[in-house]
C-alpha cells in the first residue's frame, strides 16, 4: 500500500509559489456605491475561441460574489502603478484611483492593458473560486509591466521583440 503524504501547509505553499513571478492586476467591478477593485495576481488567458480569461478569487474576498455574478474588468498594471496595486490590496497607499470615462464596466484610467468580461462559468477551487470571464472588449498601451515575485513588487521592461506578429 502506498504511503500517505501530508499536504504542505498553506504557508509552505505560499512560500514556494512566491518564487513564480506574475503580473499584477486590479479586477474592477460596479457596486451600488460606485466602482470597486481588488488586486489579484492569479489571472490567465484560457481560450481564444471563445475568448476566455480566468481569475482566482478568494472566497473570503469582499468582491467574491460580484465577480461571479456581474461584469468585471481585469486591469493589467504598468510598472508605475505599484501604489494602485497596494491601494486595491488594502495596504496603505497615497494613490487615488482614476476611472476611465464612458467604460461599460469600471476600468482604471490608464492600465497597461485591460480586459472587460462577462461571467461565463465559475468552479470550486478550494478556498478560492475560479471565475472564467468571456472577453467582451480589451485594449493595451506600451510600457513596462508591474510584476510580483518573492512577495514583493518589481517590474519587467517592455520587449521590442514581442510575439504579437504570430497572432
Amino acid at each position: 500500500m502506498p504511503e500517505a503524504f501530508a499536504p504542505p501547509s498553506p504557508g509552505a505553499l505560499r512560500a514556494c509559489m512566491s518564487r513564480f513571478a506574475t503580473g499584477v492586476t486590479v479586477v474592477s467591478y460596479a457596486t451600488d456605491s460606485g466602482p470597486r477593485g481588488a488586486t489579484m495576481n492569479s489571472f490567465t488567458s484560457v481560450s481564444a475561441e471563445p475568448p476566455l480569461v480566468l481569475v482566482s478569487v478568494a472566497r473570503r474576498a469582499r468582491c467574491h460574489d460580484q465577480l461571479a455574478e456581474g461584469p468585471f474588468c481585469v486591469n493589467i498594471l504598468g510598472a508605475e502603478q505599484e501604489e494602485l496595486a497596494r491601494l486595491f490590496a488594502g495596504a496603505p497607499s497615497a494613490a487615488e484611483p482614476r476611472w476611465a470615462k464612458g467604460a461599460r464596466v469600471p476600468r482604471l484610467a490608464d492600465p497597461l492593458a485591460w480586459v472587460e468580461c462577462e461571467p461565463w462559468r465559475a468552479y470550486d477551487g478550494g478556498d478560492h473560486t475560479l471565475v472564467l470571464g468571456r472577453v467582451t472588449d480589451l485594449g493595451h498601451r506600451d510600457g513596462d509591466a508591474l510584476t510580483y515575485a518573492w512577495s514583493r513588487f518589481a517590474s519587467t521592461t517592455e520587449s521590442t521583440d514581442g510575439i504579437e506578429h504570430l497572432f
